[in-house]
């Protein structure tokens, strides 16, 4: 896949970047500002555009040794002031319980107060600087995944990438870290880059690694990758094209993750961005900076209509091509089909968030599962203490005290939600959805309360991408 499109598609090589885009637009005062990130932090500030909270910066080895450990929170993140590529960056998740002094970070290791000393000592000295120059250290407060995202990565804050030229967007990526990133959202260190629709902010294609592997799916589950809503995606084109404008540089790569109580936050500007996000894309950028380069953009909601206009809109097309799956809405109108040939046309909720298929009892009732139901419901479930680790034996038991019934059930589900723990009995369904035919094990509760008798989960999504407005 990889192959096919460097060998159609206008690809922006590394020189041509320098050359065309970065040197003639991207000058020093403005390389500056994206090279430090404090200052980077300021200048975001000023322009009212969010960025994580500043806990305290460490400027010489002096600071350090007086430094008030004490005062630190019990999670934060590490930075060098001048680092590139994810470098020199620590982040904890919080503190050990048995020593106050030591922290705990994302992969569980710990690290105390000689080790953090010993990492700002190599900051200072520039160890991770671009330059190799005496450099900061700062803590900033860490931020939270948001639960969107929280199934598909690995420990870290998932980012997004946006290239950003004559105040249009013209180029987005969602990047994933994972095991093999150590939880860091860096493709050169083994994390996944996934290419965006600018119109509507759905992933499409995905890449694994500075290799560009092309990948379907979450290492390691059946996830997939393309067709994931990227929230705030109005809010963050407009940040990243307001951020260009602050910052004065011509040719911007943006990041900005998505923190679960504040939304989006920018975590850097970069005035020479990497050029794998073409990959991600399956799109090259050098076709699409040819299309904005030269247009009068008159305000920022301006150059978000070209961009969404000029290099998205047809997502659903491209999509089911791209994937070969159907692309549908967060509710859909379905035909159930029983075992015995009972048929029923009802609306659906979809729900990535939820792995299975729930059905409303009285609507399983009406397509001819009544018997099975009551039987279920003769059994006392107030007589078991359910949890994960006896919901082996309590199944057991129940399907015992049915007997001969038992043929009747598929299997008997536990349940989590907010409501607690609860066993449910599964059936087998069929439902025709977008004209595709699925085959779904659904567990029966009651959902008379709820505005949609079933809700589909993301177990029997695997033939679709889902389409958020």
């Amino acid at each position: 896949m990889v192959s096919l499109f460097k060998k159609s598609r206008s690809i922006l090589g590394m020189n041509a970047r320098n050359l065309h885009y970065i040197r003639p637009n991207n000058f020093k005062k403005a390389r500056v500002i994206a090279d430090n990130k404090l200052l980077c932090k300021k200048t975001l500030k000023k322009g009212a555009l969010p960025t994580p909270k500043l806990i305290a910066t460490i400027r010489t080895h002096d600071e350090l040794e007086h430094f008030s450990w004490e005062n630190l929170p019990s999670t934060f993140a590490l930075k060098p002031n001048r680092g590139f590529g994810g470098g020199g960056i620590v982040v904890v998740y919080g503190k050990s319980k048995k020593d106050t002094s030591t922290w705990i970070k994302a992969d569980g290791s710990k690290i105390g107060i000689q080790d953090l000393k010993e990492h700002i000592h190599n900051i200072l000295d520039g160890s991770f600087s671009l330059s190799g120059t005496p450099d900061v250290a700062f803590f900033e407060e860490r931020m939270r995944i948001s639960k969107t995202f929280k199934p598909y990565a690995f420990k870290g804050i998932p980012d997004i990438r946006l290239i950003i030229y004559n105040n249009v967007p013209i180029m987005a990526m969602l990047r994933l870290p994972t095991k093999e990133s150590g939880g860091k959202a860096n493709l050169q260190q083994g994390a996944i880059g996934v290419g965006i629709d600018m119109a509507s902010g759905i992933t499409t294609t995905a890449i694994c690694g500075k290799k560009a592997t092309p990948v379907d799916y979450v290492p390691g589950t059946r996830l997939f990758l393309s067709g994931i809503k990227i929230p705030y995606w109005n809010d963050i084109l407009h940040f990243a094209v307001e951020a260009q404008k602050l910052s004065g540089l011509g040719f911007l790569g943006a990041d900005i993750a998505i923190d679960r109580e504040n939304g989006p936050i920018f975590l850097e500007l970069n005035a020479r961005p990497g050029l794998q996000i073409q990959v991600a894309n399956q799109s090259g950028l050098k076709e699409r900076l040819a299309r904005v380069e030269g247009l009068k953009i008159k305000n920022t909601a301006h150059g978000v209509r070209v961009g969404k206009n000029l290099f998205g809109g047809e997502i659903e097309e491209s999509l089911e091509e791209i994937s070969g799956k159907k692309v549908i809405g967060t509710t859909e109108t379905i035909k159930l089909i029983s075992q015995n040939g009972k048929e029923l046309e009802v609306k659906a909720k979809i729900d990535t968030g939820a792995f299975s298929t729930s059905l409303d009892s009285s609507l399983a009732k009406k397509l001819g599962y009544e018997k099975i139901l009551e039987q279920f419901d003769s059994i006392d479930q107030s007589q078991y203490k359910i949890t994960r680790g006896n919901y082996e034996s309590i199944k057991k038991d129940i399907l015992h005290k049915l007997k001969k019934e038992t043929a009747l059930f598929k299997d008997i589900a536990l349940i989590h939600s907010a409501s607690g723990s609860t066993l449910r009995p599964i059936i087998e369904l069929n439902f025709i959805m977008d004209n595709t035919l699925v085959t779904s094990k659904v567990n029966v509760v009651d959902r008379s309360n709820l505005q949609y008798p079933i809700l589909i989960g993301r177990k029997d999504l695997k033939k679709f991408l889902i389409e958020i407005h």
